[in-house]
């Protein structure tokens, strides 16, 4: 893509507007604690407070319109003090000559390696910089200082206040995010009656997992419907995919063929039916297409047999005992999770996830990170632009650095086209702000109450677009600065100007020392390959020891695997967005091959998925062979992502001769599903490997 399409599509993404709005009454919700921290602290602090306290309540407040599946309270308090620290620091660097540009951009870093925690921590971070810029303006004294860090905090311990006191929609978020589970394995089955191997987003279960991690408190509070029902998706997802399967299923034409499309139609339309009682908290209603759930063992036409009649017995088995668990919900009967679902997840509270984020940044402390990469640029970027606006002597030349802090994101897209969305937010902001600043010369109490307003709009913008919320915040920062004495044109101009200013700076320095993820494909790849080759491996291995519990191994391997994969998709959406030809990082391999061998790995994270959804019973037969042939194909995909970093050729020769040692004793031992799945599975393992050996052919020539 070249850098004008770039720049085109990224300007266009920016200024895009949605027809979605925020949740009107949690926007209202928000700019109700912001008035009930401006208007006292006006009446008995005066202005310098009453903004301190104002800009406090706002970004607390916005931090809970992030998301998060963290109680909104306790985002609004940790927001609170992370902006009473910067306020209380800012304004005592500011009486020290010289010493506030050292403090921002020691501030900026902070905030830029925040980023590694999360996106809501990085927002908030790069907030508390904006808000250090904006109310930090006249040298103070120490007991002053404390004062302003004070009120700054106590409008996110408002916030907070007023979240408990006024909920709306506390598990809103989490009953989406099960729903939407349900709903993709319904859309899933669905596709499986016309594609037997249609692939499987794993996002929603991604989103699901992160929600089911409660605090103490949640887990204390949550609705009981909630409960037990994500680990119930978990164990449907490969059954759906084994049923569905001509080679380790249903055959791929005939009577048997026929009803296991009936089989899938009817648990598609169960699913949507939980879907819909756990979005919504009502009763469950099943469809009078699945009455009762019988939906195997009917002596009405062919009947299913073998490995397929087994995938949907499960199958039926495990839809019947959701429909079950949100029937005995209703009724308040379960207190603890259903058997078998999966253990509980823990969040830890804010204050104990101080180690943990501590550790998470440590790791991005080295060159190659693309969080250390932003958090360079970021803190070099907002010093520069504030030193530049100092140079020019603008008396509000805080909003340059304001802009930068605001626009800088890790990645190209997210960069440029929040950029062009402040510059035109802000100019049109400014401009009608003070047009009525202007034009009607408002008293402070209706200052205050335009501010109210505008900060209510921005929240209700949040998810229209970037644009418009600028818009809004523009306009409450006019407002709310507008309670002090100054000529508005002047202020108009120089603030527009000073936007101008950040933004460009900050645009023109990534321009410079960009983070391409384009370099960073064969990384994400690599991962991805050794993360499914140990999933596989862990599957396969518990065939020939059943009776050993291998759970938590197979569980955890999954989950590596769908994370690699996430990163691997994010880093192809973002590279997607960038202009110019930028080199994979890894010499001779090009996007096309990055591509297939993509859909290679997929494959092989497909076989695996069919071999768990068999994963036999303690008291099975083992399989001979499985074990070793386990850890060679383990072995084998972490040398090939070795070998693909490393610019060597990519080769499985050792796991197709353990196939053929495998295949040896199991002809030998006694028929059965068991053996035959595994027979079945591993060839469809030794196909995807023959693609990804193809994909790479060639990748590693004149290295």
């Amino acid at each position: 893509m070249s850098w004008f399409a770039a720049l085109r599509d990224t300007a266009r993404t920016g200024l895009t507007l949605d027809r979605a709005l925020t949740d009107p009454k949690r926007a209202a919700r928000g700019a109700v604690a912001v008035a009930v921290v401006l208007f006292p602290t006006l009446a008995l602090g005066g202005v310098g407070l009453a903004t301190s306290a104002a800009m406090g309540a706002f970004i607390a407040g916005a931090a809970t319109f992030q998301r998060s599946f963290r109680p909104r309270a306790s985002l609004a308090v940790a927001a609170g003090a992370g902006l009473g620290a910067s306020t209380f620091l800012g304004y005592l660097a500011a009486g020290v000559t010289g010493l506030f540009p050292v403090l921002l951009a020691v501030w900026a870093f902070g905030a830029g390696l925040a980023w590694a925690i999360g996106p809501t921590a990085g927002v908030v971070a790069a907030n508390t910089v904006s808000v250090m810029l904006i109310i930090v303006q006249l040298p103070v004294s120490a007991l002053a200082a404390f004062g302003h860090g004070l009120v700054a905090a106590l409008g996110g311990v408002v916030q907070a206040v007023v979240i408990t006191l006024w909920p709306i929609g506390s598990w809103t978020a989490q009953r989406d995010a099960l729903a939407d589970t349900y709903a993709e394995l319904a859309d899933y089955a669905r596709r499986l009656r016309q594609d037997p191997t249609a692939h499987l987003d794993p996002a929603p279960f991604m989103t699901a997992r992160s929600a089911a991690a409660l605090t103490p408190w949640q887990d204390r509070h949550r609705p009981a419907e909630l409960r037990g029902l994500r680990g119930i998706a978990e164990r449907v997802r490969p059954t759906l995919a084994a049923l569905a399967d001509p080679k380790v299923g249903a055959p791929e034409e005939g009577p048997e063929r026929d009803r296991a499309r009936e089989v899938l139609a009817a648990s598609a339309e169960v699913m949507d039916a939980l879907a819909r009682a756990i979005r919504t908290g009502d009763p469950v209603r099943l469809p009078s297409s699945a009455p009762a759930l019988t939906l195997v063992g009917s002596e009405d036409g062919p009947r299913l047999q073998g490995a397929a009649r087994r995938a949907a017995r499960r199958l039926g088995g495990l839809l019947r005992k959701a429909a079950d668990t949100l029937d005995r919900s209703d009724e308040d009967t379960i207190t603890t999770p259903v058997a078998g679902a999966g253990g509980a997840l823990h969040r830890p509270s804010i204050g104990r996830m101080l180690p943990v984020a501590l550790r998470t940044v440590r790791r991005q402390l080295h060159p190659r990170s693309a969080v250390f990469q932003h958090t360079v640029r970021l803190a070099a970027v907002v010093t520069l632009a504030y030193v530049l606006a100092r140079l020019a002597g603008f008396h509000h030349g805080y909003w340059a650095p304001m802009t930068a802090a605001m626009v800088m994101r890790p990645d190209f897209a997210q960069t440029y086209s929040r950029g062009v969305a402040r510059l035109a937010g802000t100019v049109v902001g400014v401009s009608v702000s003070t047009l009525v600043v202007q034009l009607a010369h408002p008293g402070q109490w209706v200052l205050a109450a335009l501010a109210v307003l505008c900060i209510g709009g921005s929240y209700l913008a949040f998810r229209t677009g970037y644009a418009l919320t600028t818009v809004g915040i523009s306009s409450y920062v006019v407002f709310l600065l507008g309670l002090q004495a100054g000529n508005p044109l002047e202020t108009a101009f120089e603030r527009v100007g000073m936007t101008l200013l950040g933004g460009s700076v900050a645009l023109l320095t990534y321009a410079l020392f960009p983070t391409w993820q384009t370099a960073r494909l064969g990384e994400r790849l690599a991962e991805w390959l050794a993360a499914a080759g140990r999933y596989a491996a862990a599957v396969i291995a518990c065939y020939e020891q059943p009776a050993q519990p291998r759970e938590r191994t197979v569980r955890s391997a999954l989950l590596d695997s769908r994370e690699a994969r996430a990163e691997l998709i994010q880093a192809m959406q973002r590279a997607d967005a960038e202009p110019g030809r930028h080199a994979s990082g890894l010499a001779g391999v090009s996007r096309r091959q990055i591509d297939r061998a993509r859909a290679a790995i997929g494959h092989l994270g497909r076989a695996a998925l069919l071999l768990e959804a068999h994963l036999p019973a303690a008291d099975a037969d083992p399989v001979p062979g499985a074990a070793e042939y386990a850890e060679e194909l383990r072995l084998a995909t972490a040398l090939a992502a070795g070998a693909l970093l490393t610019g060597q050729p990519v080769e499985f020769g050792a796991v197709r001769e353990a196939q053929a040692r495998l295949e040896e004793r199991l002809a030998q031992a006694p028929a059965g599903v068991q053996r035959d799945v595994v027979v079945a599975g591993t060839r469809l393992v030794e196909v995807a490997l023959r693609d990804l050996e193809r994909a790479l052919r060639g990748s590693s020539e004149g290295r």
